[in-house]
Formats: structure tokens, sequence, C-alpha cells
């Protein structure tokens, strides 16, 4: 009796331990037990250092990672998280990987790449694939090189293929040849502003059926008139090398419009063994002498970045292609395809082929494992910024560690709101129960493979469907939460399981994805979260990340502490008031004098001289029945009186400044920092203006602007546009710059600024050609407003504090980089201080 009764007692007391316990967990955190514990450990933060190499082929020697890039840009790293940049883009000579640049690939600047037509100026050699090949008989005798396989490119079809070989993973590589052409004639022909002549004769066609390995030269290379046929046949650009499961060396090449095409190769030489006579494989695919077994693509549609890579767990060649355009708007995605011969055919996970039935949209074809998307952090949210996305991911490598079997994809991306910026980026891989690699959601952050308990997986997450259409448009998250009783429910339905230790069977409005659970590094909570990654039997792509758990009075409380409307005592710009809050939380906005600022926060300056006006913002924050309300001041201040400190008129037929505050403009190439060039004068908007051709500019002052309120006014009549070419520029350097641009990168005319960082003010209006337009635009502080004919198309805020100095350069018509301005510039005024809307639509009127 006695020792039941201290049983007993013992039992109570563990209950009420137990119930003490829990009663002192804090409010927000985790309720899943294992998942809290881990989540709430002292964990170190991964650390990353990042290089911006574009279209990343990715290879190992020793404990060195290493990637090589286009414009001659290589970096290396331990970890595959930080990495540091060895080479030195185009310099020549004394270049890290080709000494003599010019002198060194001669034989391939031959036919492009070299101060030729888009290539004008510079050099254009791209996206090489590095490899180790033990068999490659070298000048010596001796056997094994590095083998650096690079394209050169003129146009967007005369290309060509060449390699080089070094002892040094490191360089310096020496050419050997040029093996694979594109882009060629039927008889001479010339591309503007190149001297080289295209046609077939100057390729190494001719000597390759002198050799005997061609059987003449194809008639279906040429179109009617004699132009390349890039419907069919390739830009040779791209190559990828590879080892089939018997040791056979293949290369992989070609980019969009003709399709990718696959040739074997002779590990000896390097050199192509190319089919030498035409066919089709036993599937129907075009088999040419000269280029190859096509394996994807064609049709004028776009596909480049070829990788391919053998998977003997899988017995699966994969491959993997990238659509779409490179630049920021461009939907840059990566594609999927498998064959169990490294001809192919490759197929997707629907069993389509990778080469296009006919001249279709190439959309639904290829498992879509990655493109533009957002992890969108909103107000309520942890962190800092605007969340994870990249935009424009692309042009891939693979590496599969043969000894783990770990995978890791390896691309560039650009970003969510930072224009043309890139960096290179490695996502772990993992295989699905169907033998396809899905992509991990988060970037490598030294994750693991591991098992995961059913109870870790339960809670809300934000889901993130890849689909397989893409645009410029960024896919941004849905909510939705895996239930205890594996349903879905949110804002999509379905169910889900876990198999085994980590696999995941997500089904989502009748789509069944397969893939994995894994535990990763969220860099915007800064916290360890368990996240999945699925792919359907469509191809399409899942990618889901766990939220903490939380009530909602909790997020209505993390929305109310996290809004924020920066400086509220000094506004000078509209206000942005967000009208949703994290998980769907919403926020309404009252205010008690719309004349000051309105609701939707539009905000009304009074005129030079007047006093500050003020009134309250009103936020009301609801979730289910959970509310709060946050109240807001603000103080408004009138316009300030801006002082012209610079204006050229062009009257005179000079580049004076008629007030006498700066020296005289001087005519420059065409770039900022070029001699030369001519301009002339004609009837401008007033008076005379200054003519530019298209291969001049006008370099101004250094320090025409110091400081960070200043506003800019011209008239511009353009002749023609071309994408990113500037009217007024300036620069603290080249990577801190504004650039009134008639026509940006979404084709309409833009005050562009970076690239560190990138802001876009885009006006979603393009000026016309042949006709006057007048451009103005004003900086306050970081308030920014940009006019076209006196009518405000954008205000902003956080516009970059450039002019800090008065070492700032400046010029119209020319940068750094762009095609130069073709038109006609008069009235540059240069102002101190923000010009009132009034001020900028008097500017119009005046001069009418």
């Amino acid at each position: 009796m006695k020792r039941r009764s201290l049983k007993g007692i013992a039992l109570f007391l563990l209950i009420v331990a137990v119930c003490l316990s829990s009663a002192t967990l804090g409010r927000g955190e985790e309720k899943h037990t294992g998942e809290n514990v881990r989540q709430n450990q002292k964990v170190k933060d991964p650390q990353f250092t990042n290089v911006s190499v574009h279209d990343p082929s990715i290879v190992k020697d020793g404990d060195t990672y290493y990637i090589f890039g286009s414009h001659i840009e290589a970096a290396k790293s331990k970890d595959l998280m930080n990495w540091e940049k060895f080479t030195n883009g185009y310099t020549t000579p004394n270049n890290k990987l080709y000494g003599d640049l010019s002198k060194n690939l001669a034989g391939s600047f031959k036919w492009a790449g070299e101060n030729d037509a888009d290539s004008k100026g510079g050099f254009a050699v791209w996206a090489p694939d590095v490899f180790w090949n033990k068999d490659y008989i070298n000048e010596d005798g001796t056997k094994g090189a590095y083998m650096i396989y690079y394209s050169v490119s003129s146009t967007y079809i005369r290309s060509a293929i060449g390699y080089a070989v070094s002892k040094h993973i490191e360089g310096p590589y020496k050419y050997v040849d040029t093996i694979v052409y594109s882009g060629f004639t039927k008889e001479e022909a010339y591309d503007a502003n190149s001297k080289i002549n295209k046609k077939w004769t100057n390729t190494n066609i001719p000597k390759l059926i002198e050799q005997g390995k061609l059987k003449g030269v194809r008639a279906d290379w040429f179109h009617n008139d004699g132009s390349y046929n890039n419907r069919d046949f390739p830009n040779a650009i791209d190559p990828n090398l590879f080892y089939d499961e018997k040791g056979n060396l293949w290369m992989a090449y070609g980019s969009w419009s003709g399709g990718i095409f696959v040739l074997p190769m002779d590990k000896t030489t390097g050199k192509p063994i190319y089919p030498g006579k035409d066919g089709k494989t036993p599937d129907g695919r075009l088999v040419d002498r000269y280029f190859g077994i096509k394996i994807a693509g064609g049709y004028y549609q776009s596909g480049e970045g070829t990788y391919i890579v053998y998977d003997k767990n899988t017995d699966y060649y994969y491959l993997y292609v990238t659509y779409g355009w490179l630049g920021a708007d461009g939907g840059y995605n990566m594609r999927q395809f498998r064959s169990t011969s490294p001809t192919g055919p490759y197929v997707d996970a629907k069993g389509q082929s990778a080469v296009l039935p006919g001249e279709v949209d190439n959309s639904p074809y290829g498992n879509k494992i990655m493109g533009n998307f957002l992890f969108e952090r909103k107000v309520g949210d942890p962190g800092t910024g605007i969340g994870v996305g990249y935009v424009s991911p692309g042009h891939n490598s693979v590496y599969l560690d043969r000894k783990t079997g770990q995978q890791f994809l390896v691309f560039h991306t650009r970003f969510p709101q930072s224009g043309e910026y890139h960096e290179v980026r490695v996502h772990q891989m993992f295989m699905n129960k169907n033998g396809w690699p899905v992509v991990a959601p988060y970037r490598y952050a030294g994750e693991k493979l591991e098992k995961v308990n059913k109870q870790d997986v339960v809670g809300e997450y934000q889901l993130i469907n890849h689909g397989k259409d893409y645009s410029a448009d960024i896919k941004k998250q849905i909510f939705v939460h895996l239930n205890r009783n594996n349903t879905i429910s949110g804002d999509a339905t379905g169910t889900w399981r876990k198999i085994g230790h980590n696999q995941a069977e997500i089904t989502i409005d009748g789509e069944t994805y397969d893939g994995v659970f894994v535990r990763q590094w969220d860099p915007t909570s800064k916290r360890y979260v368990m996240a999945f990654t699925a792919l359907s039997n469509e191809g399409v792509s899942i990618w889901g990340s766990k939220l903490a758990d939380k009530t909602d009075e909790e997020i209505v409380e993390d929305v109310a502490s996290d809004l924020d409307l920066g400086d509220t005592d000094h506004v000078v710009s509209n206000l942005h008031l967000p009208t949703e809050g994290t998980r769907h939380t919403v926020i309404s906005w009252t205010t008690s004098d719309a004349k000051v600022v309105s609701e939707t926060g539009v905000v009304h300056r009074p005129e030079v001289g007047s006093a500050p006006v003020t009134a309250t913002l009103t936020a009301t924050i609801t979730k289910g029945d959970a509310t709060a309300t946050k109240v807001f001041h603000i103080t408004v201040l009138p316009y300030e009186e801006a002082k012209l400190t610079a204006h050229y008129s062009f009257d005179n037929n000079d580049l004076s400044d008629s007030t006498g505050n700066f020296g005289p403009g001087t005519i420059t190439g065409n770039r900022i920092d070029n001699e030369g060039g001519t301009i002339a004068y004609a009837d401008g908007k007033i008076g005379k203006a200054a003519v530019l051709n298209g291969q001049s500019g006008i370099r101004l002052p250094d320090g025409l602007v110091s400081s960070n309120q200043y506003s800019v006014s011209l008239w511009v009549k353009p002749e023609q546009l071309t994408t990113h070419t500037t009217t007024f520029f300036g620069a603290k350097d080249p990577n801190h710059w504004v650039s009134l641009v008639p026509q940006g990168w979404d084709g309409n005319t833009m005050l562009w600024s970076g690239s560190s960082p990138w802001y876009d003010g885009r006006t979603f209006w393009k000026i016309p050609t042949g006709q006057w337009t007048h451009l103005a635009f004003s900086v306050d502080n970081g308030a920014v407003k940009v006019y076209i004919n006196g009518v405000e198309k954008f205000s902003g805020t956080n516009f970059p504090d450039i002019f800090n100095n008065t070492n700032a350069s400046f010029a119209l018509g020319v940068n750094w980089w762009d095609p130069p301005f073709k038109g006609l510039i008069d009235e540059l005024r240069i102002y101190e201080g923000a010009l009132t809307p009034s001020q900028v639509a008097n500017l119009v009127q005046i001069n009418q």
C-alpha cells in the first residue's frame, strides 16, 4: 500500500512538472517540440562570399571547386558558399587565363568575337567549360591536360567554338583549334560594323571536306537567299563536355534558335568526330554531317546553356537547358530532361521530347526546375528587405559528387528590384522517387538530407509554384497548412505524406508532386526551417518553406510592431501604405486630412514659402477576429526654392554654361572617357540644339551636381531608340551612377541608377522618335520624381545618394557601356534643389 502511494505521488509530481513546463512556453514559439528545440539552439549563421560570374560551369580539382564563366571570369571555393575570383576579365596582355588574349585566340577571332559587329570595341568570349582530360596528348607527347572549350560571338548566329589547353587549371591556356562555326552564308556577305566575310569558305568546313571528314556542303545550311538557316541549325556557343558510362567523351552545344546538338569527341586530340554525312535518328531527329545530332530545341525558340551529367545510380543522362532571355525582363528559366543515351532522345517527366515538334511555344516542354520567384517578406515577417528571390536564374551547370551522391545546381541569377546585377548561386538537388533531381528552395548552406519527423513537418508554409509558363513576372508565395491529418488547407487544398525518412508526396488541387523534406537555412528569418521541394509528372516544381507557428493575435501584434512609415516628421514624397501584412493580414488606413495626405498615401506638399502641414494616419490591422490599430503623425514639408546652377542652351553653337558657374562641355567619342568624336548644331526647341550622331557625346564638367537635392531638365529629339542609351548621365564611379534613358530594359523611358544598388524609376511610357519631348527629374534626399512633358510619370523613395562629392563625372549621350544617343538635345538645365511639379510644367510651357 505504501509503495503504491509513493508511485502515485511520483506520477502526480511528474504531471505537475509537465504542465508547468508547458505553461512556460513563450508566445509565438514553435509548438512542435522537436522542431522547436532545433530552432532555438544556438546555431552559427552560415557565411557567404558572393561573386559575379555569368554562365558558370563547375569543375572540382582536388579539394577546390572552380567555376568558369563568360567574359573570362572565374572563381574558386572550398565549400560552395564562399567564392573568390582569380581572373581579370578581358584584360590583355597579361590575361590570367589566356595571356595575350588577342594573339592567343586569334584563330577564333578571325571569325567572331573581337572588335566586330556586336563585339565592336571589345571582345565577346562566352560560356566556357573546363575539365581534366587524362587522355589528351600534348605537343610534347605527354598525356593529360586541363581543357577549356569556349565560344566567341559577333552576332546572334555568327559564332564559333574553340579550345585551349593547360597543365594548370588556373591557366594560362594555349589555343589549339576552332572546331565548330555558325552563321556562315552561301556567298560573300558582311554584318553591320564588320569586315569579316561570312561565306562558308572562311570556316573550317573546306578543310574538313578536303580531309574527307565531310561529304561536301549541305544545301539545307542556307535559306533560299543564301543566309544561314538558324531555324534548323545552331548558334555555335555554350559548349559542354561530358563522359558517358563507357568513358567516351561528348560535346553538347548550341543556342536558340536552331537547337542543341551533340558531337562525339576524340579524347586524344580534343577535336569532334564529325558524322560526315546527314541522316535521322531512329526517332526521327536530325543528324547533320557537321553539327552532329540534334537533342533539343529548334524552330526559332529559345534554349541555351546546355549541360549534361550522367548519373550511374539511375543510369540516366540528365540534360539541362535554359529557356528565355538572360536579361532581368527575359524570364530566363531552367529546364530538365533525361535519356538513357548521350545522343537522346531526351524527354521530360511527361514523356515529351526535348526537340520541339515545330514552331510552337516551348514553355510546355521540359521540367521547369526554377524561374522567377520571390518568397516575399511582408509587414510582420521576421528579417529585413523584400525577402528571398531570383530573377532570370539560369545557364546552369551541375556538380555530382561521385562519392557522396550529393548534387549541386550552379547558376547565375539576377534579383528582384536589382536591375541587371547578377551573382552565382548554388542549390543542392535531391533525387525524388521517380529518378528526377529536385532543387532545394534555398541556396546551399551546408545542409544534408536527414531523417525528419512527421510532427516537425506539420504547420503553415509559404508555397511557390513555378508552373510551366515564363515571362518577366515573378512567382510569389501562397500560404498553405500541412495538417496533422495529412490534409492541406489554406490558399490551396489537397493532401500530403511523408514516406520513409524524408520523401515527400504533396497533392494539391488534384496534382501530385514527389520530392523531399529537408531542413534549410532561411536567410530572411535567419533560422533553419523545414522546407520541401517536389516535381509533378507534368514537369512542374513546387517549393515550401515553413513558418513559425503563431496565433492570429500574435501575427497582428507582429504586423503592428513592424509597420513603419519612416521619417514622418519631414515628409516630402508620397507614402507607401501597405494594405496587406504577413499571412493575409489586412491593413486599412484612414486620414484626418486628405488635403495633406490621403488614405492611399498621396502627399500634397505646400508651395514654396508656405508653412508645413500636418495630419494623422491610422492603420487598422486585422486577421480573423484579432485586431489592432497604430497611429502615425505626419508632417509634410513645403517645397524649397530650386536654384539654377548650370544652363547649356547650345544657342551660340558652343558648349558653354550660360550661368558662368561651370566650364564648357567637351566632345567625346562613343564613351564618356574616349577622345575624338564630332557634334553639329541645328535648329532646336529654342534657338540651337546639339546634334549627336550616335558615335559621339558631350562630356560635361565634373561636379555638376554635388548633393542629394537636385533637378535635371532637358529637351530631346531622338532619331532612334536603343536600349540603355542615355541622354543625361552622371556617375561617381562605374558602380554608382544615374542615367536618364529614353528606352530602358523594360522598353520604356526610365530613370535608371546602378549598380550598387540598382534603382528603376519606371515611367511605363516611351518617348517617340522624330519629335521633341521634355524630360525632367528631381531628387530630394531620396525622394525622386520623373516627368515627361511636364507630367509626373514616376514617384519613389530611397533613390541612391550618388553625388556626395565634387568629383562625379557627367555627360550627354554617352556612358561607359551602351550605344551613344543619336538625335538632338537642347536646353539642359541643372538645379540645386527639387523642382516643384508646377515649376516643371512651367519649363515645358515657356518652351512651347
